[in-house]
């Protein structure tokens, strides 16, 4: 035998059983990739945000329809959070599921831990919260929320990730909110307050993780809490928000986690009103409001704060405006057609990623000049969700 057939042979010996394992996955980073959801066909796409491009399809993940996503530490996997129950993980990089479990009957939503080992997700059906391992999907707490019946327990709300390793969120029949505790050492442990308002529908966390606010549906005003100070118990703050005075119908609930904060200003759809209410951060007061196109379901602020983008709830959904932080006025307005879910902007905020459901496309555009960059095909795309968020508290 020849000495360069041996050191073939070597070569073919040493180096295949380490690289055939990954042959089926992509050897790069993560830093500029992300997922779209195809609510209708129960997929979602990896995309990458540098390429503007595709980069394949995962199927099998159920109902999608209000589906929600967070990251690993390492923004390697996503853990999806199906309308059926479905609490799915996912690999960007080998595009497959890890693992799938149907762990209710109505969810909505989730969070994943400060130190990354556990997820939380909401449910309606059975109200309450179920946390999981994060490497496994195996059950680590099953927190039932407060009976309403012998059969049925209150739906849960606003689930948000906490620094501390802390969980919070609140109980939509019951008017409460919770914060639970994690502890590798022991069982969580959970604070209980009542009475925070009549039906919390939704809530966010400041980008800080200091403050948690519920937005109360059945009455004017919304709720706070100070996570540094739990002990002070829920503060309510603008008592005269809400519906307002003329009742208009609420086809869409807006999203509280995609209120919009820009220095010492928050941006926050009101709720059955065409209007962004613009409030003090500092004093938790109003200090204005912004008439918009029609009930604003998202208002997300562009990553250095100069802009809010904001969409739109049905019927009148085919319309993006856009608000100079500065002025407090629309400085530009888009309708790229009917159907328009949600915004991502990338990392640096210099383009922003738009799902156009009844197009079957998402739109690319530059958010200084707001020129169509591109279009990407996708089926009934609605949650668009890139994977920095893996190192933002709340997202």
């Amino acid at each position: 035998m020849s000495r360069k057939f041996s050191l073939l042979t070597l070569f073919i010996t040493l180096v295949l059983p380490l690289s055939s394992p990954l042959s089926a996955c992509e050897l790069r980073g993560t830093g500029d990739l992300g997922i779209v959801i195809e609510r209708a066909s129960g997929s979602v796409q990896v995309i990458n945000t540098t390429q503007r491009e595709s980069l394949g399809r995962i199927e099998g993940l159920g109902d999608l329809s209000h589906a929600s996503a967070v990251y690993s530490r390492d923004a390697r996997y996503a853990f999806i959070f199906g309308r059926d129950g479905g609490l799915t993980k996912i690999d960007l990089l080998c595009r497959k599921i890890i693992k799938r479990v149907i762990q209710g009957g109505n969810s909505i939503g989730g969070a994943i831990s400060q130190n990354g080992k556990w997820v939380a997700v909401s449910n309606y059906e059975p109200g309450g919260v179920r946390i999981f391992s994060s490497d496994t999907l195996e059950l680590v707490a099953d927190i039932p929320a407060t009976a309403i019946s012998e059969k049925k327990h209150s739906r849960t709300v606003g689930l948000v990730d906490a620094p501390g390793n802390r969980f919070v969120y609140s109980l939509f029949d019951t008017g409460e909110t919770w914060v639970v505790e994690m502890d590798e050492k022991k069982p969580p442990t959970i604070q209980k307050f009542t009475g925070v308002g009549i039906q919390p529908y939704d809530g966010l966390i400041t980008p800080d993780g200091r403050t948690y606010i519920t937005g109360l549906f059945g009455e004017d005003g919304l709720t706070l809490f100070d996570l540094w100070n739990l002990d002070k118990g829920a503060t309510r703050i603008l008592d005269h928000y809400g519906r307002g005075e003329q009742k208009l119908p609420v086809y869409k609930m807006p999203h509280l986690e995609g209120w919009a904060q820009a220095g010492e200003r928050m941006f926050l759809p009101a709720v059955g009103r065409h209007e962004l209410l613009v409030i003090n951060s500092g004093e938790w007061s109003e200090i204005g409001r912004i008439p918009v196109h029609s009930q604003p379901v998202f208002a997300i602020s562009r990553p250095d704060g100069r802009q809010i983008w904001v969409n739109f709830a049905f019927p009148h959904n085919d319309t993006l405006q856009v608000i100079d932080t500065q002025t407090l006025e629309i400085i530009h307005q888009i309708q790229p057609g009917k159907g328009i879910l949600h915004m991502e902007f990338t990392p640096r905020g210099e383009e922003v990623w738009v799902s156009i459901r009844d197009k079957n496309r998402i739109d690319i555009y530059n958010t200084e000049t707001f020129e169509l960059i591109k279009s990407l095909p996708a089926e009934t795309p609605s949650g668009i969700f890139f994977s920095h968020r893996a190192g933002q508290i709340g997202l």
